[in-house]
């Protein structure tokens, strides 16, 4: 975790300079299936200028009396303090996503990246944040769940007037809470966070005791209308999106939350999509300790492995890794976990189609036919797995392989890997799990 202060701060410009990459710069990409490099540390790369969406960074520990988070797939805003005022600049801007390795996204967000990057402060500080809007239309940021003045809410033409493309605006206020927060646009809001316009706001207790946990990881739930074959989200769609995404990233394009035996863990998700999403952890149980409306008490607390969350939410919820392996973490609604996809994908099962796929293709070239097969959707898998070809910039809608195969997961899906051996602040990805001997199902012969 060898990150220096002036890299670090140097992330937004670089960031923002990424957005404009010619397409034959390659993106980072990270592979849970890759064996022979599995010790990549989620660090601040050593150029930033190439990385068209970043991985994890983690930041360090130096200096701060509070853990920080890691936001999966995403990072944490720098600060400067002026005369005991903690600042911050944000850009709110067009800029470009990759949503997995073969896919970007014309967005819209916050210093180089949809979402924006995590606002980390502490209970008590006197905040600044200072915005200027890059985007072709006026916007505000409303900062979701904090107690604040009224003019500091960010409602355009109720509390403020709009930010007009080019200028600054000033919002400064006194944290008086802790817990999990967001910050979105509530201006144009329908197009500005269909195209992503949002990010995390974490306030830290006061005191470095309370709520303490090992490791603590956020993202928020976002879900984009991006028709096969094109770039950018159709902002006047309300319910039939087609990408599903933990902080605008897809499976297996999403970083692992990789944790010790032993360790309390809390994520933090914010849900700012159209719909809830009942999110659910395989192996731990867990309890809900925080939501946008602050800390649950101990008293009020109750074991679950799914929790719902509703539109504008927040949950966080925390466990103890007791249990080694890769655990599935996932939406439960199964079309979340599907990549892109067109809507009116005929109803094939149970038809014989042998070639018919493969003419109809021939025939009409530029039209994409991709029915569901005759035994059900795996084999629309398998046409890619042959070498069937997806219209451009658009990824299979269940991809991702494992150590036994594919896994048949995409968008709302990404693993916790829980290691013996997982060194304490590291959060490397220690690749697949070596089962013990006579612990993984095997066929039965009769």
């Amino acid at each position: 975790m060898g990150n220096n202060r002036r890299d670090f701060l140097g992330l937004g410009a670089a960031l923002i300079a990424s957005a404009a990459l010619s397409s034959n710069l390659k993106a980072s990409e990270h592979d849970h299936g890759a064996h022979e490099s599995n010790k990549r540390q989620l660090t601040l790369v050593k150029d930033p200028k190439r990385v068209l969406s970043p991985a994890t960074i983690i930041t360090p520990k130096e200096g701060k009396k509070y853990n920080p988070v890691v936001t999966l797939n995403g990072w944490s805003l720098p600060y400067e303090m002026k005369e005991g005022v903690k600042e911050f600049r944000i850009i709110a801007e067009p800029v470009v996503r990759e949503f997995a390795p073969g896919m970007v996204v014309n967005c819209w967000g916050y210093n180089g990246t949809s979402p924006g990057p995590t606002i980390e402060a502490v209970e008590g500080d006197l905040v600044r944040l200072i915005v200027t809007n890059k985007l072709p239309e006026h916007t505000t940021i409303h900062w979701h769940g904090l107690i604040l003045p009224n003019g500091m809410d960010g409602v355009g033409g109720l509390t403020q007037v709009q930010i007009a493309p080019g200028e600054t605006y000033v919002y400064e206020f006194t944290l008086r809470q802790s817990g999990t927060f967001m910050y979105h646009p509530h201006a144009d809001e329908m197009v500005q966070m269909a195209m992503g316009c949002m990010g995390m706001f974490i306030v830290h207790p006061k005191s470095p005791k309370e709520h303490k946990v090992d490791r603590d990881f956020c993202f928020l739930l976002s879900s984009y209308d991006v028709a096969p074959g094109t770039y950018t989200p159709n902002p006047s769609t309300m319910t039939e999106f087609n990408i599903w995404s933990f902080n605008s990233r897809v499976f297996p394009g999403i970083d692992s939350m990789n944790v010790r035996v032993g360790d309390r863990v809390r994520i933090r998700v914010g849900n700012l999509t159209m719909t809830n999403h009942p999110i659910h952890m395989h192996g731990h149980p867990f309890e809900v300790t925080c939501t946008d409306g602050g800390w649950v008490p101990k008293s009020a607390r109750w074991p679950e492995v799914t929790i719902d969350i509703g539109v504008g939410q927040v949950r966080a919820f925390e466990f103890i890794a007791t249990e080694e392996g890769d655990w599935s973490f996932h939406c439960h609604k199964s079309h979340h976990t599907m990549g892109p996809m067109g809507h009116n994908v005929p109803n094939m099962i149970g038809v014989k189609q042998d070639d018919l796929t493969e003419k109809i293709s021939d025939l009409m070239p530029d039209y994409m036919y991709m029915p569901m097969g005759k035994n059900g959707m795996a084999e629309m898998q398998d046409m890619v797995e042959m070498g069937m070809k997806n219209p451009e910039n658009t990824l299979p809608m269940m991809t991702g392989r494992g150590p036994f195969g594919p896994i048949e997961m995409g968008g709302m899906f990404t693993l916790v890997k829980v290691r013996k051996n997982q060194p304490k602040d590291d959060y490397s990805d220690s690749g697949w799990y070596n089962h013990p001997e006579g612990t993984v199902a095997r066929k039965y012969n009769f």
